[in-house]
């Protein structure tokens, strides 16, 4: 199932039982999946048009009058175009807002370096109460749904639209605030988030047939980190890699970096763009062009176990 199938089915679920809960989007409600919403919830699904700023401020107001308002639009305009209004509006106003946005880093794909916001986890981190949240498949993008709505605060949900690799089973205990360990290792770590998940495991693959052992952790939440199940398999290991689809300033290798740097400095290597803007192409392309394959992870992998 698509991404955004996934997310939205849950929350006309969600929407169903309980009132407060409201969908404001973009004119993207054909591209984010949430046309149905308006059909179903025509009271409560609204289309605010190419005014996200608008949009912003109007989901803070009806937050201010108990509703719990969900804004939708492609990555780049739910964050850098709106900040100031997630910044004063709803985080300094203390507005139970919650924000997705859709086609994050290089997964905007042919919408190319404009669409690529490659920067919004360093643009919403520095923001005080807000939480971010980063899916890896369909499964966890569900379950995660109940906890961000009953969370009271500002959320920001980071969603790949179309399918990805499923990671999880229907059985996942899912924790908004603890990252999940998915392999053992006790030569590296690799903390992945988002599409870079999958290729942290098979890249664990690939240093496993070199003898190398990788304990893979998925960040699902890189704000507020989870610097308990950070530093505990970095006290294991002595050594780890950060892969995200981001810039490797001011996002999850930046967060890592900070509970290291305070409680355990050891050698942590980066996987992600390098502080460049995005270009046109697709996603493998992408992946290959920014040094973010499978072959990237392990490589880094090997240097940082060599840097011990």
């Amino acid at each position: 199932m698509e991404m955004r199938a996934a997310f939205f089915g849950k929350l006309s679920e969600m929407m169903e039982q309980d009132e407060r809960i409201c969908v404001l989007d973009a004119d993207l409600g054909k591209a984010n999946g949430t046309m149905k919403l308006r059909t179903k919830f025509p009271e409560r699904a609204f289309d605010c048009g190419i005014a996200e700023q608008n949009m912003a401020s109007v989901a803070a107001g009806m937050a201010s009058y108990g509703f719990i308002p969900f804004i939708t639009t492609f990555t780049p305009f739910a964050t850098r175009r709106i900040c100031d209004q997630i910044a004063v509006s709803i985080a300094y106003s203390q507005q139970n807002v919650k924000i997705v946005g859709t086609d994050p880093g290089i997964s905007a794909q042919l919408n190319g370096g404009t669409h690529m916001s490659l920067e919004d986890i360093g643009v919403l981190r520095s923001i005080p109460t807000m939480v971010i949240f980063e899916p890896v498949d369909e499964i966890q993008a569900a379950k995660a749904l109940p906890q961000i709505v009953a969370h009271d605060g500002p959320v920001y949900v980071r969603l790949f639209r179309k399918e990805a690799p499923t990671i999880f089973s229907e059985d996942y205990e899912f924790d908004l605030f603890k990252a999940d360990k998915l392999t053992d290792g006790a030569d590296v770590t690799i903390f992945a988030s988002g599409i870079m998940l999958k290729k942290s495991l098979d890249a664990a693959e690939m240093l496993k047939a070199k003898g190398i052992g990788a304990e893979v952790v998925n960040v699902h939440t890189i704000k507020p980190l989870d610097a308990e199940t950070v530093l505990k398999s970095l006290k294991k290991t002595k050594c780890a890699v950060v892969a995200e689809n981001h810039n490797i300033i001011g996002g999850l290798f930046s967060a890592v970096c900070e509970v290291a740097a305070q409680n355990l400095p050891v050698p942590i290597i980066p996987v992600g763009t390098k502080d460049v803007f995005g270009e046109v192409g697709k996603l493998p392309y992408l992946f290959e062009r920014f040094g973010m394959t499978e072959a990237d992870i392990a490589a880094a992998a090997e240097k940082a176990v060599a840097a011990k």
